[in-house]
């Protein structure tokens, strides 16, 4: 479809336009504990069919909160130097036509979950969508600092489409996978939220940087860390893991600790945020969940076969 920019030059929307509407660079790690929590329910190879359905499900799914996301914010998104040249915000991709592609892309993965998984995985996307375009992006981003503490439970659920698409149901350890992304959340986006704050604050976004300062954010983020590391490492109580998993977590959850704890005492010695000290945490956290994730699948393929 032609549409016409803010700038006023006729234009025609193409497949990467739209791809951009879905966040490719978001989904992927999402992408990422799904599949891996697949491998941690089926102690082994899931099956090609089903790997390939609940990835390209899951991509959708996650890419058309994207889109919705996208059009809800499209007011900011415009005043925001990193968000200006979204396809929505640079009037490339009409908010109407935004809304019919993320509409599409939601019920294609419902139905694809529903047939080829099982109705509880497509249920938990589901869920997982209304959670970010309605909890977070509606609700609570422009209202509360709590915005990415509650709302970031939408990022939780591909574990559980992973799981439940396997067995067709959850057990607690699916939940506590739940539980792990829930709590690293804030360790990975007040990070983030730390060095872009100002931008927040000049389209009133009211993130916890903008509202309670560097020190209680930093602060927050610590507190959040030791509740991520604390729970990876319960579900060894629950028999569900092994020596593989424990020795990893709780590696990875050191290094985790480490650097939130170098940031915490930068800025209580009163300096300002800086990149080389955000940035790692930022990018490490996205590695400790992604490994985490992966050292789970292996160690309880490693047991079942040795078991």
């Amino acid at each position: 479809m032609t549409t016409t920019r803010l700038s006023g030059t006729p234009t025609r929307a193409g497949w990467r336009d739209y791809l951009a509407l879905t966040k490719p660079k978001v989904i992927s790690l999402l992408l990422w504990t799904t599949v891996a929590a697949m491998f941690m329910a089926a102690r082994g190879w899931p099956g090609l069919w089903l790997l390939i359905v609940v990835s390209v499900a899951g991509f959708m799914s996650a890419g058309s909160a994207g889109v919705f996301n996208m059009i809800i914010d499209r007011d900011i998104d415009i005043k925001m130097a990193r968000t200006a040249k979204r396809p929505t915000t640079s009037g490339l991709i009409s908010s109407r036509d935004a809304a019919i592609f993320g509409t599409s892309l939601q019920l294609l993965s419902f139905i694809m979950l529903w047939v080829w998984g099982s109705p509880l995985a497509a249920w938990m996307s589901l869920a997982g969508f209304v959670t970010y375009v309605v909890v977070y992006s509606m609700l609570l981003k422009r209202h509360t600092w709590h915005n990415i503490v509650l709302g970031g439970a939408a990022g939780c659920f591909p574990p559980l489409v992973g799981w439940a698409a396997v067995t067709g149901d959850l057990n607690l350890f699916a939940w506590f996978l739940f539980a792990i992304i829930f709590f690293w959340t804030p360790v990975h986006f007040w990070a983030l939220a730390l060095m872009i704050k100002d931008e927040y604050r000049e389209v009133g976004i009211p993130m916890l940087p903008v509202v309670h300062g560097d020190k209680l954010t930093v602060a927050q983020i610590g507190l959040y860390a030791i509740y991520t590391v604390v729970l990876s490492l319960m579900p060894v109580l629950l028999h569900e893991v092994g020596a593989i998993y424990i020795i990893s977590a709780a590696a990875l959850g050191g290094w985790l600790l480490t650097l939130s704890w170098r940031l915490y005492k930068h800025i209580f010695a009163g300096n300002k945020v800086e990149r080389k000290v955000a940035v790692p945490l930022y990018l490490y956290s996205m590695l400790y969940l992604a490994i985490l994730f992966v050292m789970g699948a292996v160690d309880r393929i490693v047991f079942a076969h040795l078991g």
